[in-house]
């Protein structure tokens, strides 16, 4: 009987999953739409007590998006207000969509990344990954990787699509 021999890891090629970036805290949201006065304009008075009662304990370890769902005018100073209070507990908030956010922490998990582990690597970016925008998660990760990449291909070890190759010397 002869002896199974996995190609794949002899051959130096080095594997991501994009789900490895997946971001790790739980996404939740403050709606400013639920401080606006008959539904149309932010009160300042209101808005601050309403900054001061609220309960911004209850978004520690957290990822929160800032948002508001009704087409009003809020003032700057009101996400400013709201993110004030998150600096505190929230290990990361934004202004903007749930996606956004989810971009911003796959990005950030991507920086984290040792780049002398990959130096001259022959990458092979996995491509089906239940992670929200996975075009821009494998972008990223193109960006931060090619620099010191050999060569990047995207798929399965089987059945890669090359997508960058370092020319040679």
């Amino acid at each position: 009987m002869s002896e199974i021999i996995n190609r794949v890891q002899e051959s130096g090629l080095i594997p991501m999953d994009l789900a490895d970036f997946k971001p790790k805290f739980e996404i939740v949201e403050i709606d400013i739409a639920n401080q606006l006065w008959q539904g149309l304009i932010l009160k300042e008075k209101d808005f601050r007590s309403w900054i001061k009662q609220n309960d911004w304990n209850s978004y520690e370890g957290k990822a929160v998006f800032i948002h508001c769902s009704a087409d009003a005018i809020v003032p700057t100073w009101a996400y400013m207000l709201v993110a004030s209070q998150l600096a505190a507990v929230s290990p990361a908030f934004i202004v903007g969509s749930k996606i956004d956010l989810e971009k911003e922490l796959i990005k950030t998990e991507i920086a984290k990344i040792n780049l002398a582990e990959f130096n001259d690597g022959r990458i092979i970016i996995k491509g089906c990954s239940d992670i929200a925008a996975p075009e821009f998660a494998m972008s990223e990760l193109l960006k931060h990787l090619q620099p010191v990449a050999k060569s990047i291909m995207y798929g399965e070890p089987c059945s890669t699509v090359p997508i960058f190759k370092k020319a040679k010397d």
